[in-house]
């Protein structure tokens, strides 16, 4: 867990919290058993005949002990798609699971026509179970990593289409040719993993090509004084300096930072070089501000050029002036947060309004039929976001981190996990996502996985690393910035601390925290107050309490060893959201949203056409049961409205006098977030 970590400089790997992966697995049986149940004898025999039939996943044996038992079929168990092998792994998993399972049939009751039989099933060793599969794709990687290994060069250069395909280009093209953006994804994967496994066979891979790197850019004599055109690298130093204290990486990520923007610029004059090949024909005519090279990063003001470069510098340059306390750079990062943040940021936390290259415009320019932001650009969002939480200790920045990750992250991605947005518009008319336009990238449904290097393993990342987003920790507190049912076992102060979080604020419950200290010391709980929730009230096994409340942290102490329940309740109303009047595209429209979820209304559930759609200023919200297979199980909205069903044009005419006729609706909306029946 990086943030608001004190930093091991000593080599030392160093594991605050520890991680703990649970599979529970729920079989519920109700079943209408026969009385003859084919060849067994009893009611004993049948039970018995039904537990051993699904021990085996024997579909003859069970469907004798059912009447009308020809009409159960769990061919169903075997109908994977023999290319899909994670489901495949799921498949053997629950068929491994049935096979462990053991059973002690009692004896039965009868009453008239009913007999009740007891059975006390036990499932052997769940836990081995998943540690196998776990050992498994292990095994796999550590595979991979030795193929990896093998195509590293002897000097530790590592990317094999320079090797292979034109190694007369190797740092020629740092403007197109990604070299350091995907040596840095290798370096962050070799520390995940390294940090997840303990094993250091990609740690040590990774670390011989960052020490190339360090020896190839730099201000020294034979260095190239060139940086990435698109940032990763910086993130990835940062983090190979966090396990390893070699100082040599920070000190060169902050050199990509320093030398980016100084003139003559370096990627400009790579691809204004003649032997330059364009790897990419959008960028025949540069600019550097698409790479936020344009200026030196301390002196930006305004978030500038593709969303995610932008978030990925961003990113480095809080964790930078965080860990050498840098004044200059740190106010440089406050002033582009709040300018993405305050003037560039879509109400779902979406950024890069831009389809064209993948940008940012101008402040207050955020159409909502047109825009692009990418998924990759909020995942940087709030990767940005983290980051000045633990700069500045500072709840306020989570608002955004949320908002990013309730609606735009999770929204892009389907309940089944096999489909997502790449591109996250606000409105879409889907009979005008047409090819060959200037918005073809707008998608009315959300579409499978495609080979694209960032977005499907960015959101992966993101998922299995949530809880570095739900707490921090440094040598005084605990920090809990999302409230997301979930616990967390740590280290403070030599004193061994265990959270359980249970979260029911949005249903109209309250957020539980128990917290279990083990050692004499005092400890503080850092919980967040987000600004969604009103009239907070606080109680401490019980008792009414009133914390204090330091940067938008309600600040709970734990004096002593023991278990301490806490419980924080409070309203969440629906709220009307309006826009700055500078974002043209939002004159006159609100939103409606519920802690940090945002609502939509769609066309299935409110009839075509929704721009006709008015819905009435003062009119209350009713909060609905959520529709069933939507995730999430908060509610859907109704809200009284009217529908302009004329402006006196006739279906002949494109333009005629007005004549204004409107008829009352109620309007219906859901989650943004859902996946709904967009994805049929």
């Amino acid at each position: 867990m990086k943030p608001y970590e004190k930093e091991n400089n000593d080599g030392e790997r160093k594991q605050p919290m520890k991680k703990v992966i649970s599979l529970m697995l729920a079989l519920v049986l109700a079943l209408s058993l026969t009385a003859c149940g084919g060849k067994a004898s009893g009611p004993e025999g049948v039970v018995s005949q039904f537990c051993k039939g699904l021990q085996e996943l024997d579909e003859k044996a069970i469907a004798q002990c059912f009447e009308n038992g020809d009409d159960l079929e769990l061919s169903d168990l075997e109908d994977v798609d023999s290319d899909d092998a994670v489901a495949q792994k799921i498949m053997d998993f629950m068929k491994s699971c049935a096979g462990r399972l053991k059973y002690q049939v009692g004896e039965a009751t009868v009453d008239g026509d009913t007999a009740t039989v007891p059975v006390e099933f036990t499932y052997v060793n769940a836990g081995s179970l998943m540690k196998d599969i776990l050992t498994e794709y292990i095994s796999q990687a550590d595979e991979l990593i030795e193929i990896i290994g093998q195509a590293q060069q002897p000097d530790g250069y590592l990317n094999t289409y320079f090797t292979v395909c034109h190694p007369e280009l190797r740092w020629k093209n740092l403007t197109e040719g990604h070299e350091l953006y995907s040596a840095g994804h290798l370096i962050e994967a070799a520390v995940a993993y390294y940090n997840a496994t303990g094993k250091r066979r990609l740690l040590d891979i990774a670390a011989r090509f960052a020490d190339l790197i360090c020896e190839t850019f730099g201000d020294g004599e034979g260095q190239l004084p060139g940086y990435p055109g698109h940032q990763e690298i910086e993130l990835a130093l940062v983090k190979l300096w966090r396990v390893t204290g070699e100082e040599r990486y920070l000190k060169t990520a902050r050199f990509f930072i320093d030398c980016r923007g100084r003139t003559p610029n370096y990627l400009l004059r790579e691809m204004n070089d003649p032997q330059h090949k364009l790897i990419f024909p959008e960028l025949r005519s540069y600019d550097p501000s698409y790479s936020q090279s344009h200026v030196r990063p301390v002196e930006q003001k305004t978030m500038e050029g593709h969303a995610v470069r932008a978030m990925y510098q961003c990113s480095a340059m809080a964790d930078l002036a965080d860990i050498q306390q840098d004044e200059a750079l740190r106010n440089a990062c406050q002033t582009l947060w709040d300018n993405v943040t305050k003037r560039r940021m879509y109400i779902t936390g979406g950024i890069g309004s831009s389809g064209l290259l993948e940008r940012f415009t101008v402040d207050y320019d955020l159409p909502n039929d047109r825009m692009y932001c990418e998924s990759c650009a909020s995942i940087g969002l709030m990767m940005f976001g983290q980051r000045m939480a633990a700069m500045f200790r500072d709840a306020s920045y989570y608002e955004t981190v949320e908002r990013a990750l309730c609606n735009t992250v999770l929204g892009g991605v389907s309940a089944a996990g096999d489909r997502y947005f790449y591109v996250n518009p606000l409105e879409v008319w889907p009979a005008n996502c047409k090819d060959h336009t200037s918005i073809e990238y707008l998608k009315p449904v959300r579409q499978p996985w495609f080979e694209v290097a960032c977005c499907p393993a960015n959101i992966a990342r993101t998922l299995a690393s949530l809880g570095q987003y739900i707490y921090a920790v440094d040598d005084r507190s605990i920090y809990v910035n999302l409230l997301v049912g979930s616990t967390i076992e740590t280290t403070l102060r030599d004193t061994d601390v265990r959270i359980e979080q249970r979260s029911g604020l949005m249903h109209g419950g309250a957020l539980e925290l128990d917290v279990r200290s083990s050692g004499t010391h005092p400890i503080v709980v850092r919980l967040r107050l987000p600004k969604w929730l009103e009239k907070p009230v606080f109680r401490l096994n019980g008792e009414g309490i009133q914390p204090a409340v330091e940067n938008g942290y309600a600040v709970l102490a734990v004096n002593c060893a023991g278990e301490h329940h806490f419980t924080l309740s409070g309203s969440v109303p629906v709220h009307r959201c309006a826009a700055n009047l500078c974002v043209r595209a939002d004159v006159g429209r609100v939103a409606l949203q519920k802690g940090p979820f945002v609502y939509c209304f769609e066309q299935q559930d409110n009839g075509e056409n929704l721009a006709a759609l008015r819905m009435a200023p003062d009119a209350a919200v009713e909060e609905k049961a959520p529709a069933e297979g939507l995730p999430g199980d908060l509610p859907e909205l109704d809200v009284s409205g009217c529908r302009i069903v004329s402006t006196g044009v006739d279906d002949a005419e494109l333009y005629a006098d007005c004549a204004l006729r409107t008829e009352p609706c109620m309007l219906h909306c859901l989650l943004y977030t859902s996946p709904s029946p967009r994805d049929a």
